[in-house]
C-alpha cells in the first residue's frame, strides 16, 4: 500500500527505506572523511607513528607534510580506483550485490588500520583498501538510488546519500571527541574500528531491498523490473500489471533497453559525441571536480589543524559546530533541490560559496588571527556560512545530478568516471593542502572563491534541468536540438506542452485509481485537472 502521494501519484514505504538503507554507503564515505582530520591531532597516534624529538613525548611529536598528506589522501587514491572499478562490478553483479562486496573490501581495509602498530605505511594502506570500498560505493549508491526511487522524489531520495555523507562526518566528530582522551590507542582506533558496523549495516541489510528495475530490464528480466517498481510504489504485485504509473514506467524503461540492447557500450563509448553521451560524460566530471574545488573538503581534512593555528582553544569543538551546520543544511538542501530544480540552486550556492570564501580569506590575511580573536571569530563565521550554503545545494545537487544525467547502457560508466573525477581532486586537495597552505597561507581561499564563480558559470551555460523528469525523458532532452540549458526548465517529452502539463497528466490519470487518502483527495485532483484544462481553453 502506498504511504504517501506525491502530485498525485503514489509512494511506497520501500522507497524511502531502500534510499536511507542505500545511503549508508554515503556515512562510510563521510565517517572516514571525518574522522582523520581529528585522529592526526590525538596523542597516541602521534607517538606512533609521527615523528618525535623525545621518543613517547605526544608533545615533541609532528608529521612531515609528506607523512600527513599521505595518511590523509591515500583513502581517496583508493576511492579513485574503486570508483573507476564501480561500473562493471554494479553491471555485472548488480546493484545490491556488487554494494555488499564493496562493504567487505571496506571492512578489510579498517582492519587493516586498526591492526597496525607502530608502521604509518600500514595504516597508510588500510586506508588506501578502504578507499577502494568507498569510491565503488560512491559511484553504486547515486546509480541504484536514481534507478530505483520514483521521479517525483527522485532528487530528494537522491539528496539522502549526501545527507548522510554529513551525518557520517558529524558523528565521526563526536566520537572523535568523546575518545580523544583515552591515554591509549584506543583514542583512534575505537574511531576507526567502529566503521566496520556502519559496512554490516549497508552489506547485509541492502539484501532485502528490490534491485534496480532498469538493471533488472537490461537483464531480460522485465517482470521482476515490473515487481521491483510495484514495490518502491507501494502497489500489490497482483495489481501491478493493470495499474497505469506502473504500466508507464514499464512501457518507458522497455523502450529504452531495446533501443540500446544491440548497442555497444564500452568505456570508450562514454567519449562518442553521439546523443552528447561525450557532452554529458565532461559534465558529469566537471560537476564532480567543482564540487571538490568549492573548499568544503579543505575544512573538513584540515579544519581542526586549521582553527587551532588561529588560537581557537578547542580546534574538535569547532569541527562538530561545522559538522553539524553541515548535517542539518543538508535537510534543506533535500528540500530545495526538490522545490526549485536543480540549476537555480546550484548557481545561487556558486554565488553564495565564492563571497564567503573571500571573507573568510581576507580576514586571514588582513591581520594574525592568532593574535586577534575577532578574526578568528570571523573566520569561524565565514566557514559556517559557507558550509551553510554549500549542504543546500552544491553538496547534494552534485550526486543527484550523476545519478540522472546519463543515458541508461553508459549510465554506469559515466557515474564512474565522473566520481574518479571527484577523487582525484579530492587526493589533490587533501595531499597538497599542507604544502600550499605553507606557501600561500590563507590565500587559499581566495582560489577555492574563484572555483565557485567558476562552478557557477559551468552550470548555466552546460546543465539541463533534469527535475521532475523520468531517465528516460532526461535522455530525450539532452538529445533534443531545440533545447538549450537555460530554456531545459520548460522543455517537456513528447505529448506534453511542458513540464507542468506533465504533473498535471499524471495527476488527473492517477485520480482514476483508488487513492489511500480516499475520494475526497480523488475529487480534489480531478478538480485541478479541470480547472487547468479550462485555462488551458
Amino acid at each position: 500500500m502506498a504511504l504517501f502521494y506525491v502530485q498525485g501519484l503514489p509512494i511506497g514505504a520501500v522507497a524511502i527505506m531502500l534510499a536511507l538503507l542505500a545511503s549508508m554507503g554515503g556515512f562510510i564515505f563521510g565517517y572516514d572523511t571525518g574522522q582523520i582530520s581529528d585522529i592526526v591531532l590525538m596523542p597516541d597516534f602521534l607517538v606512533r607513528f609521527g615523528s618525535c624529538g623525545t621518543p613517547g613525548v605526544a608533545s615533541t611529536c609532528s608529521f612531515s607534510d609528506v607523512r600527513e598528506g599521505l595518511i590523509v589522501a591515500l583513502l581517496s587514491i583508493g576511492t579513485l580506483v574503486g570508483a573507476l572499478a564501480g561500473a562493471p562490478t554494479a553491471d555485472f553483479l548488480g546493484r545490491r550485490y556488487a554494494m555488499s562486496v564493496e562493504c567487505f573490501v571496506f571492512v578489510v581495509g579498517v582492519i587493516i588500520q586498526i591492526s597496525s602498530e607502530h608502521v604509518w605505511q600500514q595504516f597508510a594502506v588500510g586506508r588506501f583498501i578502504s578507499g577502494l570500498g568507498v569510491g565503488s560505493l560512491s559511484a553504486a549508491v547515486p546509480m541504484y538510488q536514481a534507478e530505483t526511487a520514483p521521479p517525483q522524489i527522485r532528487g530528494t531520495l537522491t539528496a539522502t546519500y549526501q545527507l548522510f555523507i554529513t551525518f557520517g562526518i558529524l558523528v565521526a566528530y563526536c566520537i572523535s571527541i568523546g575518545t580523544r582522551d583515552i591515554p591509549s590507542s584506543g583514542s583512534w582506533r575505537i574511531v576507526v574500528g567502529i566503521g566496520i558496523l556502519w559496512a554490516l549495516i549497508l552489506g547485509i541489510g541492502i539484501l532485502f531491498m528490490p534491485e534496480s528495475p532498469r538493471w533488472l530490464a537490461a537483464h531480460d528480466r522485465l517482470d521482476d523490473a515490473q515487481a521491483s517498481i510495484a514495490r518502491t510504489r507501494g502497489i500489490p504485485a497482483s495489481e501491478a500489471s493493470d495499474h497505469y504509473v506502473i504500466r508507464r514506467e514499464v512501457e518507458e524503461i522497455r523502450s529504452n533497453v531495446l533501443y540500446e540492447k544491440n548497442i555497444s557500450a564500452g568505456w570508450i563509448d562514454c567519449f562518442k559525441v553521439e546523443n552528447k553521451t561525450l557532452y554529458r560524460t565532461l559534465l558529469g566530471m566537471s560537476l564532480q571536480s567543482l564540487q571538490q574545488l568549492t573548499g568544503a573538503n579543505y575544512f573538513f581534512y584540515y579544519g581542526a589543524t586549521v582553527f587551532l593555528s588561529v588560537g581557537i582553544a578547542d580546534s574538535f569543538v569547532t569541527q562538530i559546530i561545522l559538522g553539524a551546520v553541515n548535517f542539518f543544511c543538508t535537510f534543506g538542501g533535500m528540500y530545495i533541490m526538490e522545490r526549485f530544480g536543480r540549476r537555480r540552486p546550484l548557481i545561487i550556492g556558486g554565488l553564495w560559496q565564492a563571497a564567503w570564501l573571500f571573507i573568510f580569506a581576507s580576514a586571514a590575511i588582513s591581520t594574525d588571527p592568532a593574535t586577534n580573536p575577532g578574526m578568528g571569530k570571523l573566520m569561524i563565521v565565514s566557514a559556517c556560512m559557507f558550509i551553510w550554503g554549500y549542504a543546500m545545494t552544491w553538496a547534494p545537487g552534485v550526486w543527484i545530478l550523476i545519478g540522472e544525467t546519463f543515458p541508461t547502457r553508459t549510465r554506469a560508466k559515466q557515474g564512474s568516471i565522473s566520481t574518479a573525477a571527484n577523487w582525484l581532486w579530492n587526493f589533490l586537495i587533501a595531499f597538497f593542502t599542507p604544502f600550499i597552505i605553507k606557501s600561500i597561507s590563507y590565500k587559499y581561499g581566495y582560489i577555492f572563491a574563484s572555483c565557485n564563480l567558476l562552478g557557477a558559470f559551468v552550470v548555466y551555460f552546460f546543465l539541463y534541468e533534469s527535475s521532475d523528469l523520468s531517465l528516460e525523458s532526461v535522455n530525450m532532452m539532452y538529445i533534443d536540438p531545440d533545447c538549450k540549458p537555460w530554456t531545459s526548465r520548460n522543455w517537456a517529452p513528447p505529448g506534453f506542452a511542458s513540464r507542468q502539463d506533465l504533473i498535471d497528466q499524471s495527476r488527473a490519470a492517477e485520480a482514476h485509481k483508488p487513492l489511500a487518502s480516499g475520494a475526497l483527495e480523488e475529487t480534489r485532483i480531478e478538480k485541478r485537472s479541470s480547472k487547468n484544462s479550462s485555462e488551458e481553453v
